[in-house]
């Protein structure tokens, strides 16, 4: 029983269902046809054989007569006489053909309809164990009625051979199509099953091993969505990895600094102004400590839906101006060119606070990403009926493979030493800005690399556009 639970077995049974169910109706649909055919052919046949007869009535000899016809059609003509109506009595007069002889017919149906309702019959009789296809028509003011009959013992002999070897080809075509079907659906079975293990690979954390199916039917395209599906998982695994390292050095540096200057400042006996360089130093570290806190935090109200976004109009020039006054003195530690560069007013609907964390991620890593001396531009203006918000630098450029992963959690580009951070910044802008129905995109080349956040813009603005 288990093995009819199979895909396999139940596709083999479908399509025997099916086969068989064709076969059933050919053969239901055909043999009766051509049966009736047959005989629709030979009662007509006969029928004007016996038309003929009719037609030289009166003859010199009854008997020459039906000798004659009975000779050029290989059919049995009998001429019966009325002998009595009431009840009715035929009496046959000439009766020559195969199995023809006086008196050699006797009640036949055929000839008594003809008989009683002056009309020509036809259809089938059964005599000795035989079936025949007869005509009779009477002849008018003669009281003498014309019957031929035809064996039918040949044609139906034809349908059964028909029957025998449609049956005999239903059965191999049953065989051909279990074998067929079975070995077909085993061949889709197994394929299944490469999937189902590797699923099961994928859900056991397993992603080294590929999945492989060049099939272009669904299951192929299946299979290619499961390789895809494991690409992905491998990379969100490797790059989780890869966060849990970097977070625990990001937690761990801060927190030994913190602790190194609290023994310091327990244990040494140290001057004011080292103290309070001291102090600094320990501010800094609480504040990448709840950087990364906060960083975590709003992912996870991302994930769970709940942080709430609003969507108001937003003057976009005053958030770069707030951008380049609030990271101004960092662009001057480490020797950036920070400035804006605002071509008329944009006014973007969305939540100020939330674009400015955007802005804020974007032109930290502007700054953390170039070189000394590279010029940074925090852009406004409006493209393609959005409001825009773009940072630019004149740095190297990011790599085309790392473009398209700038936007994935816990993604740090090679950077080298200046690669740090949680990576977590551009994952977090991008989808607050999808849920203030907005988005950021990237382009890049040597000398110029651009990261724009466009917002639907607030109705009633107007704006130049930014080329």
């Amino acid at each position: 029983m288990n093995h009819l639970r199979t895909v396999g077995a139940r596709l083999s049974l479908a399509l025997l269902v099916v086969v068989a169910a064709v076969l059933a109706f050919v053969y239901l649909i055909l043999v009766p046809s051509l049966q009736n055919r047959l005989i629709d052919s030979r009662e007509a046949q006969a029928a004007r054989v016996a038309a003929r007869v009719a037609d030289q009535w009166p003859p010199t000899s009854p008997r020459g007569l039906a000798l004659s016809f009975s000779s050029a059609t290989n059919m049995r003509v009998t001429i019966l006489q009325i002998n009595n109506r009431s009840p009715l009595s035929l009496l046959d007069i000439a009766d020559e053909g195969a199995g023809g002889s006086a008196g050699g017919i006797d009640d036949d149906p055929i000839a008594e309809r003809a008989a009683a309702t002056l009309r020509p019959a036809r259809g089938v009789a059964a005599r000795g164990g035989r079936r025949y296809a007869e005509a009779a028509v009477p002849v008018a003011n003669a009281s003498v009625v014309i019957l031929v009959s035809s064996s039918l013992q040949d044609s139906l002999s034809s349908v059964a051979l028909v029957k025998k070897r449609l049956l005999v080809s239903a059965l191999i075509a049953l065989a051909a199509a279990l074998l067929l079907g079975y070995g077909g659906a085993r061949l889709f079975a197994r394929r299944i099953r490469r999937l189902e293990r590797a699923a099961e690979r994928i859900a056991g954390g397993k992603f080294d091993e590929p999945i492989e199916d060049s099939s272009p039917d669904e299951l192929g395209e299946l299979a290619r969505a499961f390789e895809r599906m494991r690409r992905r998982l491998a990379g969100l695994e490797h790059a989780r990895r890869e966060f849990i390292a970097n977070a625990s050095h990001e937690l761990r540096t801060p927190l030994f600094s913190l602790g190194g200057h609290l023994e310091l400042l327990v244990d040494e006996d140290l001057d004011d102004a080292t103290r309070r360089e001291f102090l600094g130093r320990m501010r800094e570290q609480v504040d990448r400590l709840t950087k990364l806190a906060g960083e975590l935090l709003d992912l996870s109200r991302l994930d769970a839906g709940r942080l709430r976004v609003d969507r108001d109009p937003v003057d976009l020039a005053r958030v770069a101006e707030l951008l380049v006054d609030e990271f101004e003195s960092v662009a001057q530690g480490t020797e950036h060119g920070l400035e804006p560069q605002i071509d008329g007013t944009a006014t973007g609907l969305g939540d100020e606070q939330r674009i400015l964390q955007i802005g804020r991620a974007l032109v930290e890593n502007a700054l953390r990403h170039t070189p000394t001396g590279t010029r940074v531009r925090v852009c406004v203006g409006r493209g393609n009926g959005r409001a825009l918000l773009t940072v630019e630098d004149d740095g190297p450029g990011i790599a085309p493979e790392d473009a398209v992963q700038v936007f994935e959690r816990f993604y740090r580009g090679d950077g080298g030493a200046r690669a740090s951070g949680s990576g977590l910044g551009l994952a977090i802008a991008r989808e607050l800005a999808e849920a203030m129905h907005g988005e950021i995109a990237v382009t890049s080349a040597p000398g110029r690399t651009a990261f724009t956040l466009s917002l639907p813009v607030a109705s009633g603005t107007s704006a130049p556009s930014i080329e």
